[in-house]
This record gives structure tokens, C-alpha cells and sequence, in this order.
């Protein structure tokens, strides 16, 4: 190992074994999907993986506090659309029963809170939507699964940052004094996805308020940060976070290639073109996204940031042998550079479960949590 690699790992043990090992619809810049020969059975070899890979194993034993995220999933298109329901999904206590069985260790939540709070200020969230992720809440802390509750869908906010903003600070006002007291393995995250007018150096500003507003009644409560551009690992360079503040977790989201993650998507314009797209896990493929992730580490080991990949996937018209490959291999990545990680979803169109047969489907959950997992 010459001497950069040495230096990265240095850097990697002595950030990740100071505090928490954590482990990300994401970054829009699709990009090509090129067919080389497959490579079977491939893992990482890139340096920076190396040094994270050694690095993990240091600080998976010290990890203290608000402990892991580890290995979690998104209970996605429930709480998130406009009514729960509304999108085909409700969440039922057997759900985290599965989930915690399926040795997962942790769930996302997302949430559109803007749809139960007033339009006038003081912007009062409605005591349903409360009761109900207090609900959501205690059934995944009662089965050890840490739970991230994030701010989802806050369409207004991203066109009108200006006209949206005391109502979103407003929003993280109640729900932090809300769970003020609740137990550490509660985490916050400020918003899914910033994009579009709410960018850059705006996003940078309001993200720091929005923490300063959580810090006044949880100063010392994890909270995921991101970065603009749809929380793209592009776009990490960007984004600025208080120095003092070491409680923050760093999300990024990742479905390249995108032409072959959201063929057939419905919101997705002209993703009819793209059916057919397959991965096959050649070595250019794979190479991307070492390259990814390459870049996300070396980003937090010069910040110091522990890193969370909030949101991966691909959707359910993509082959399924394509799907499970992809998932596989973005797994491994994330876990050989340390990250904790989330996938996209528990049980809608990129669901790792069947809610109707009542059965994970098998070739994603063993791309999630291979038998030969440690």
C-alpha cells in the first residue's frame, strides 16, 4: 500500500472509531449502462475500500450512543403519500415483525408532514399524524430497529423556498420538542431530496436553520444531512455543515445507471425507452459504482462525517435477476467503504417484499442480507 492509501486509512480509522458507524429516489443524473464481459462473484478492489473495510472493523467495535444503523430498509409509499393508503400501502405491526426477523437493523419512515400541518401560521401538525408515527415509532424501537423519520415530498417548499421556509422550520419545531425525550435510537433527517430552487447555497442556509431549530430541544440527537441535487453524491462538494455539530450523519442516495433503475417508471418521463435495460455486473459496471462510492469516502474521511446511504433500488420493471445483481453489488460497495445503508422499499413497486403473498421475494432479500453475512 503506497503512501496515500496509508494516509486514507489513518484518516478513515480515526474518524470512524471516534463515534457511531452508520451505514440513500436519488441522484437524477442517469448515467449509461455499457455491456463488458460479467464478472462472477466479484468483489471490491479499490484502495479506498480497502482502508474503509479496515477502518469498519475498528469502529464497529467502539460504536456507541445512538448506535447502528447498520442494514435498514424504507418503509416507503405509506406515510409518504398524501393520505396513508392512498398509494396501495398501510403500515401493520407484522411489517416490523418481518423486518427485524429478516435481521435488518433499522427503518426508514418517510413522511409528508406538510400535508397534516395548517397553512397559517403557527402551522399546527395534526395530533392524527402525530399519534400515528408515535405509533410507527414505538413498534420499531420495541423490536431494537432503529427508526429515521424524515421530511418527504415537501414539493412546495422545493418551488417556493422563500414562501415555504417558516413553515418548514415550524414543522421541525414540532416534531423535534414532540420527541425531545424519545429514545436515542430515534433519528432525524431534515429533508428527502432538496432539488430544483431549493440548491446550492439557499439549500446550505436552510439546512442550517432547519438544525438549529432541531438542536433547541434535541442537542444531542442524531440528525442526516444531505446534500442538494436530489441527495446526489455529485453534489457533496456543495454542501456545508456546522463544524461543532459532530451528531450529523451524511445521506446520500444512489440509483445509477438511472435508464436502468427506473425503466418503466411512471412518474419518470420517458422511461418506456429504457425496458429492457439489464445489468449484468461487468467489470465497467461494477466500476461505476466503486467510483461512486470511491468518491463518498473520500469526501467523509476529509469532513469527518459518518455516511448513510438513505435510498437505493431499482424498480419492479427491470428483470429481476438484473435487480438482484445490481442490489447485490451496491450492498457490498457500501459495506466495504462503511456505510450504513437503506433500501427503496419495504413493499410498493421496488418492494424487497410481497405484501400480497405475504413473503419477502427471495432473490432480493439474499441480495440484502446474503447467508453469508457476518
Amino acid at each position: 500500500m503506497g503512501k496515500p492509501c496509508w494516509m486514507l486509512l489513518w484518516l478513515g480509522v480515526a474518524f470512524l472509531a471516534a463515534g457511531v458507524l452508520l451505514a440513500g429516489c436519488g441522484g437524477r443524473l442517469p448515467a449509461a449502462s455499457p455491456v463488458d464481459e460479467p464478472v462472477s462473484g466479484a468483489r471490491t478492489s479499490s484502495p479506498v475500500a480497502a482502508a474503509a473495510s479496515q477502518a469498519t472493523a475498528a469502529a464497529t467495535q467502539s460504536a456507541t450512543g445512538a448506535g447502528l444503523l447498520g442494514r435498514g430498509i424504507n418503509l416507503g409509499n405509506a406515510l409518504e403519500a398524501p393520505r396513508e393508503g392512498e398509494w396501495g400501502l398501510v403500515l401493520e405491526e407484522g411489517f416490523f415483525d418481518v423486518i427485524a426477523e429478516a435481521g435488518f437493523d433499522s427503518v426508514r419512515v418517510p413522511i409528508r408532514w406538510h400535508a397534516y400541518a395548517d397553512a397559517a401560521p403557527p402551522y399546527a401538525l395534526s395530533e392524527d399524524i402525530l399519534q400515528r408515527v408515535d405509533w410507527v415509532v414505538a413498534q420499531a424501537l420495541a423490536r431494537d430497529l432503529r427508526v429515521v423519520i424524515n421530511v418527504h415530498h415537501y414539493q412546495a417548499l422545493i418551488d417556493d423556498p422563500a414562501g415555504q421556509r417558516e413553515r418548514f422550520l415550524a414543522i421541525w419545531q414540532q416534531i423535534a420538542e414532540r420527541y425531545a425525550s424519545a429514545d436515542e435510537r430515534l433519528f432525524f433527517e431534515v429533508l428527502n431530496e432538496p432539488n430544483g430552487a431549493l440548491d446550492g447555497a439557499l439549500w446550505n442556509r436552510m439546512l442550517r436553520e432547519a438544525i438549529d431549530t432541531i438542536r433547541e430541544s434535541n442537542p444531542t440527537r442524531w440528525v442526516v444531512v444531505g446534500p442538494g441535487s436530489w441527495n446526489n453524491y455529485r453534489a457533496l462538494e456543495a454542501l456545508t455543515l456546522p463544524e461543532d455539530d459532530r451528531r450529523l450523519i451524511v445521506t446520500f442516495h444512489y440509483y445509477d445507471p438511472f435508464h436502468f433503475t427506473h425503466q418503466g417508471a411512471e412518474w419518470t418521463d420517458g422511461s418506456e425507452a429504457w425496458m429492457g435495460t439489464r445489468w449484468e455486473g461487468t467489470a465497467r459496471q461494477m466500476r461505476e459504482i466503486q467510483g461512486a462510492f470511491d468518491q463518498v469516502a473520500r469526501w467523509a474521511v476529509a469532513h469527518d462525517r459518518p455516511v448513510y446511504l438513505g435510498e437505493f433500488g431499482a424498480y419492479s420493471k427491470a428483470d429481476m435477476a438484473s435487480r438482484a445483481r445490481w442490489t447485490a453489488q451496491v450492498v457490498r460497495e457500501a459495506e466495504a467503504r462503511g456505510f450504513a445503508w437503506a433500501y427503496w422499499e419495504f413493499a410498493a413497486g421496488f418492494g424487497a417484499y410481497d405484501p400480497v403473498a405475504r413473503r419477502w421475494r427471495p432473490e432480493l432479500l439474499g441480495a440484502l442480507m446474503p447467508a453469508d453475512a457476518p
